[in-house]
């Protein structure tokens, strides 16, 4: 079984279909291995994926790079590593990031440029459950622990959002049903694409010209989800 670093934290035919995505991502990843797998939820949410057969550790490792895997259940985090989280909750002075375990990214920490972390998560249009890259510090019980900071590469791909021509964020919503929100509310022309995050994560890149407050205003009321601005 491996644990992966994503969520699934909507109900009824929402996370059936969820799922049913889900299921059908597993395949794109490990299809071609010889493997049975079978997708659930954790009682936190995390999704996980029991995988069998012959190449089943080979899987599991496929499966672990391309989401991330939570492994805090299984011996714990080490410090100096680096982990996916997701982004749990914020506030004046750190962000939460859970990875099994709930981790304190202090504001000094997070590397994104000045403003409280409010502010931060305003301005790279950052939605709670986004699967986040985190180098563990040590436990918050240890005097000679280091802080957790995000991960190089983490800082780098909310910069790179930055530098684009405008994104709009949002959860609780699968890729084809924000790609089909963005196209009932008929704008398909104003996007160049939709970038999965995560299960219920999502990235709309916008087309140059567009403007991503204009376009959240446009879909927020066919999409039941928080969303966020990129610009």
């Amino acid at each position: 079984m491996v644990v992966l670093a994503t969520k699934c934290y909507v109900e009824g035919d929402a996370r059936d279909r969820a799922l049913d995505g889900m299921n059908s991502l597993v395949a794109n990843d490990v299809g071609e291995l010889d493997v049975d797998w079978q997708v659930g939820v954790r009682d936190d949410d995390f999704v996980q994926v029991d995988v069998t057969s012959e190449d089943a550790p080979v899987a599991r490792n496929v499966l672990a790079e391309s989401w991330g895997e939570v492994v805090a259940h299984d011996g714990g985090l080490e410090a100096g590593e680096e982990y996916v989280g997701t982004l749990e909750s914020w506030d004046d002075v750190g962000i939460t990031l859970d990875a099994g375990v709930d981790v304190f990214v202090p504001a000094e920490e997070l590397g994104l440029g000045v403003g409280s972390p409010e502010q931060v998560v305003e301005r790279f249009g950052l939605v709670q459950h986004l699967p986040m890259r985190f180098v563990y510090g040590g436990d918050a019980g240890d005097p000679d622990a280091e802080p957790s900071r995000l991960a190089d590469a983490e800082r780098d791909r909310l910069y790179d959002w930055q530098r684009g021509d405008g994104r709009v964020n949002v959860n609780s919503a699968t890729r084809g049903e924000t790609r089909a929100t963005v196209n009932r509310a008929g704008h398909a022309q104003d996007i160049v694409t939709v970038e999965r995050l995560g299960l219920l994560e999502q990235s709309i890149v916008c087309a140059e010209g567009t403007d991503p407050p204009g376009l959240l205003a446009a879909i927020g009321s066919y999409l039941p989800a928080e969303m966020r601005c990129v610009v």
